[in-house]
This record gives C-alpha cells, structure tokens and sequence, in this order.
C-alpha cells in the first residue's frame, strides 16, 4: 500500500479467514507476489476446527455448515472440491440425509429435505404454499446465489431471478409467517432460517435470508466439511502456496507501519480493528464512518463430546444435520429481546450435529454436537443451562450422553477470533441500512479511501458466512492497480 519503487511484495493480506484466503489465492494466481499474516496459530479464522472437549472429537469452532461455499461464484471458481494432481480432492463436502430438522416441542417436529415436493407432503396444508415460495428458487439456484453474492455486479447475473427473490423475500419474515402458513410447522421452519440474518425478524428482508437458505437447502443441500471446516481453510491455504504465496502466522499487526512495503494491503478485518491498526491514515470522514459502524447481537455456544447419538424425540431429526429448536415465538421473541440488549430463559437454538454426516469427527459410535443461543452482544451470562435446558426439552436424556462440554460465550469467542466482536458472528448488524451499506453505500465498498488499501471482512458486501466473496472482489478490486504497477515496472 504504502509508496515504494521496490516493494517487497505485491499485496499483504492481514488476516487469514475465508475472505482473507479467497483474496490471496485470487492475487496469487494472478501472478502476483502475495504474503498473509495472522495473529493466531493456525489459518482459518472462523474455519479452525480442534479436539476442545476429549481427544478424537473434532470441533468446528465457527462455520460448519457450507451451502454458501457450494453456491457462491467465488468458491465455485475456485472449485476446492474439483480433483487435484494426485486424482484425490482437497476437499471433500458430505451431506446428511435431511439438511435442516425443526424441533418444536418434544411432539412437533419438521423436516426440510432436499426435495421441496417431499418437503412439502410433510407440511400439509401448508405444503402448496411452501411449494410456491421454494420451488422456482431452489431450481434456480445458481443465478440467484450469484445475483445475491455479488449484489454489486451489473447487470446481475441473473436479473429474473433477483426479481422474483425480491418481490418474496423484501417482506419481514413475521408477516410472511402469519400471512401465507396457517400451521406451526411451515412458520416455525421459516422463522428458523431467517433468524440466521441475527436481526429481529420484524425487520425487511428477512423472508429473503430465509428463503435463500431454504432455497440453497433445497438445490445444493448444507454439507459439512469431511474432518471439519478447517480442511476448507486448508484447502486455500495449499493453494495460496501451491502459486507461490506466502503465510505467516501467529503474526500480530498492530499498525499499517509494521507490514511489508506493498502495492495493496487487504485486511480482513471488521471496522474497529481496521480503526485500531490504519485509523490515522484513513481520511476523517471514512474513519468517523467506521466508528459509527454497529455491531449485532452475540451468540453463546458449546460443543459437546457425546456418547452416542443425541435422544431427539422425535427419531427423524437424527437424520437432519442441522436442527432449530423452538416455536415460531420463540425465535421471533429471542431476536427481538438480544437486539434489545436482553435475555430470555427459554431462547431458540441453532445445533448441528455433524457426525450425523460425517462419522470420522468422533470415535466409533460417539458423536459430536454444537449449538448455539442468541444473546445481547458482549453479555456475560453463562447460557449454557440454557441451552442444555432446551435440547433436554426435545431430546430427553440429552445431560446423560454428555462426556465433555466446551462453552463459548461472547468474550471466549472474541478472544479466540478478535472479528468476532461481542460475540458477533456476522462482521456488524445486518439490517437493511447495514445490508445496503456494507460498510459503505458503493458499487465498490472494498475500496477505502487510501490508495492501495482495501478491506475484504464479512463487514463488506455481502456479509457474514463462507463464501469468499467478501476477499474475492476485494481482490478483483486491486488487480486493475497491481497489473499497472506491473507493466509499468
């Protein structure tokens, strides 16, 4: 970034989560000298898996599930999961039976499949209507995905899908919820997929998360990573050095002043880190802008070691990979009291139970399970009992399974992944305003106001999950600048 007639490398990328790791590999194989630093031990950010409870059971302690990385253009492009030299994949993605399962109550349970007519016959009456709101995107997945993702693309990828996905998914999810389902079920599996936007689901757009989601599970299902999502990160990195790339780790930047000289610096990094480290060389407006930057509500989450499958009582969710626990209210009330800054004793969880698709996380016959509750960001409550006291609710003898259990609460997730900020898994609140403005209101939000200087985080467009995009177009930003300096040198 800085000025230099002979810069050590071409581009420095601070930090080595997806976006940061999309963005180096992009620029690397483009030819160009690239160097990644990161403060933690291990590549990954928010793909880093480990045994935290008893030896031989891997852990996601982020991201698990990857229906983004199958549909987004840049992991497409990419194509991690295509076969390498050796005739063997870098990657392998393995789906459950069922992607998603929605408990309830210990009686009430649904199923999403991947087959929206299957689906459907589960939903009775409300199976025609959510028919007509998955179908035609679940089959048009791959230029609706790309339409979303790249939002800043013109002309769209695909401009009949993004209409249609528009006209349905503007609404709040609480009306849609009470307006097309008459029964529990269908509101209740919406509810749960559009609560993944972390915002109360009163607000616009939140039928679209959840119908992108739905869709996505529907036409590409919700994998995990074979051996846990840090293989994702693992994956990038061999390719990131496979072009001649370089990683640094446990590596702590400080200051813009401590990097290599360089024609573009990326920072993978949400808006109060990228104040900390290069706040005096951004102009004041764009500085002040970034300070005003607002953060979204906080999880608390646990892994546990299992000694068997978890005891659901409804037997057909040990076939969902993903299962949402709690009533339409219940979520609706979660969201709404964590945005609020408050709690509630009974709240919704997110768990995935990932050996269900991928058995060789755990020993022969354990299981793996992570879960997690919304709460006010940086609260310090202790949500485990809460949590434990909603899966006992809908898989009696639940306690009794657990060998192990490793909570994470807002400060413990920060800790580990400073981006994750009061326990923020998103990169900042994403509201419409803050949809729209990611951080900034610009065809090209990546690019700041210092020449060479771009930011790539899940604070940018288009936000939160693994899909690279964030890094990808980042980088797609700074090639036109490295290819000048090239040909000029």
């Amino acid at each position: 970034m800085r000025a230099s007639r002979t810069p050590e490398v071409d581009a420095v990328v601070v930090g080595a989560g997806p976006n940061g790791l999309v963005a180096a590999v992009r620029l690397a194989e483009a030819g160009f000298r690239v160097v990644v630093l990161d403060a933690a031990d291990q590549a990954g950010g928010g793909l880093r898996s480990a045994e935290v409870t008893l030896p031989g059971f891997v852990h996601d302690l982020g991201a698990t599930v990857h229906a983004l990385g199958l549909a987004s253009p840049a992991m497409r492009a990419l194509a991690l999961t295509e076969p390498g030299p050796d005739g063997h994949a870098a990657l392998e993605l393995v789906h459950p039976p069922a992607p998603l399962g929605h408990a309830i109550d210990a009686g009430r349970s649904a199923l999403l499949h991947r087959s929206v007519d299957e689906t459907a016959a589960g939903l009775g009456r409300d199976g025609r209507a959510w028919r007509g709101m998955l179908a035609r995107l679940s089959a048009n997945w791959p230029g609706l995905a790309a339409s979303v993702l790249d939002a800043t693309r013109l002309p769209p990828h695909d401009l009949g899908a993004l209409l249609g996905f528009g006209v349905r998914g503007v609404w709040p999810a609480s009306l849609i919820g009470r307006t097309v389902f008459r029964d529990e079920p269908a509101r209740a599996l919406l509810a749960g997929l559009a609560a993944h936007a972390a915002v109360p689901l009163s607000q616009p757009l939140t039928t679209g998360i959840g119908l992108m989601l739905g869709g996505l599970a529907h036409g590409v299902g919700w994998p995990v990573a074979r051996g846990g999502s840090q293989r994702v990160a693992d994956a990038l990195v061999a390719r990131l050095l496979a072009a001649g790339g370089e990683l640094r780790t446990g590596h702590r930047v400080t200051s813009l002043a401590e990097l290599p000289s360089a024609r573009a610096t990326m920072l993978d990094l949400t808006p109060r880190q990228v104040l900390a480290i290069a706040g005096d060389a951004l102009p004041g407006r764009e500085a002040r802008r970034l300070a005003r930057w607002r953060y979204g509500a906080g999880v608390f989450a646990a892994h546990w070691a299992l000694d068997g499958p978890v005891p659901w009582a409804d037997p057909s969710l040990a076939d969902a990979g993903t299962v949402h626990i709690g009533s339409s209210a219940q979520i609706a009330r979660t969201e709404r009291e964590a945005a609020r800054g408050r709690h509630v004793d009974d709240p919704w969880v997110l768990a995935v139970q990932a050996t269900v698709a991928d058995p060789t996380r755990a020993p022969a016959g354990k299981h793996t399970l992570w879960a997690y509750c919304r709460v006010p960001n940086g609260s310090p409550v202790d949500a485990l009992p809460h949590l434990e006291r909603q899966l006992e609710r809908v898989a009696p003898g639940f306690r009794d399974r657990v060998l192990a259990v490793h909570p994470m609460g807002p400060a413990e997730l920060e800790a580990w992944n400073a981006n994750l900020v009061g326990g923020d898994i998103g990169g900042g609140a994403t509201d419409l305003r803050q949809l729209a403005a990611r951080p900034r209101l610009s065809l090209t939000p990546w690019v700041t106001g210092v020449p060479g200087l771009y930011l790539c985080s899940s604070s940018t467009l288009p936000g939160g999950g693994v899909h690279g995009m964030g890094g990808w177009n980042a980088a797609g930003a700074a090639l036109p600048r490295l290819s000048a300096h090239s040909a000029s040198d």
